[in-house]
């Protein structure tokens, strides 16, 4: 399957990239510093470099794919302004609709409700923290997924509260808030794996799973 990934050199892109390789998929990674680009990617990976604002870069980069990842985040920046992600996913979205590419994986945090769950005190928490101590970025994070909720794709959208360092372990607890039982941390390793799973599964189709370790 050809797999288009935005933020594919951020810690957990790269690694849903090589993720993406080794289940046997052919990878776009669109990149804004071609840099930031890993050597090992060479030959086997198409490289598309281009700004969120850049239309006709993510439109090449859409073009031919049978499923977008999107391992955007928001920058930490206390100096960051404006919702450059959400430009962006205004795009991306457009570039889907326009080369009829329905399949879309993201990421997001517990500030992102799932369609059919029920709030709870981590949900609640994240939200809190989020809003009084990272406003632009908790801002930017929603913005983004209520386009992608609202778009008529497949989407899902991977959720997640405290991402660390460390090696894929293949232990991963998935579910929703208020019905299963999920905690904060998890391997970025991890996250990526989840991720790239999710191009040849639906079983969270037009859902919102939360995963931790």
């Amino acid at each position: 399957m050809n797999v288009t990934v935005f933020g594919a050199t951020g810690a957990i892109g790269s690694l849903t990239v090589d993720e993406l390789l080794d289940n046997g998929h052919t990878v776009t990674a669109y990149a804004r510093n071609p840099a930031k680009v890993p050597p090992w990617w060479d030959g086997c990976v198409r490289i598309v470099i281009g700004e969120m604002s850049d239309a006709a870069a993510i439109d090449s980069a859409v073009d031919g794919a049978d499923a977008v990842v999107s391992a955007l985040g928001p920058s930490m920046d206390r100096k960051a302004t404006g919702l450059p992600l959400v430009t962006g996913t205004r795009q991306i979205l457009a570039a889907m609709h326009r080369h009829t590419v329905r399949r879309y994986i993201g990421q997001g945090t517990p500030s992102i409700a799932d369609p059919l769950e029920k709030e709870t005190m981590q949900t609640r928490l994240v939200s809190f923290m989020g809003r009084t101590l990272l406003r632009r970025a908790y801002d930017e994070l929603l913005g983004m997924t209520s386009l992608i909720q609202k778009a008529d794709v497949d989407w899902t959208i991977v959720r997640f509260t405290a991402p660390k360092d460390g090696p894929k372990t293949g232990k991963i607890r998935a579910g929703f808030y208020g019905t299963d039982k999920t905690g904060f941390p998890i391997t970025r390793a991890d996250i990526a794996a989840f991720t790239a799973a999710q191009v040849d599964s639906d079983t969270y189709l037009r859902r919102a799973p939360a995963i931790s370790n």
